[in-house]
């Protein structure tokens, strides 16, 4: 027995195609409260940086990340997503 569905977009579908699929139809409430804490995590690290003299190193190492290790980078990315769709579901139950 096949529990998988091959049509089933949540399977095939990448992180990010599925947060914003879920996002759309969950209570838009709980999606704003999730991107807000993701936005809040953004500034305290930007500030984090910024205090350690850090600022210029970011964008170096973003630059690094996205062409020389895709991978790592798209995981991250992705993790984010996954991290968002698990808090928007749990929460919508």
């Amino acid at each position: 027995m096949n529990i998988f569905n091959e049509d089933d977009d949540f399977l095939v579908s990448t992180p990010k195609q599925n947060f914003f699929d879920i996002s759309k139809n969950a209570n838009q409430n709980i999606v704003e409260q999730e991107i807000e804490k993701i936005f809040e995590r953004l500034v305290a690290a930007e500030k984090l940086l910024e205090e350690k003299g850090l600022e210029a190193e970011l964008y170096s190492m973003m630059h690094q990340m996205k062409f020389n290790d895709s991978k790592e980078f798209e995981d991250r990315v992705n993790s984010i997503f996954l991290e968002l769709v698990g808090n928007i579901v749990t929460q919508c139950e």
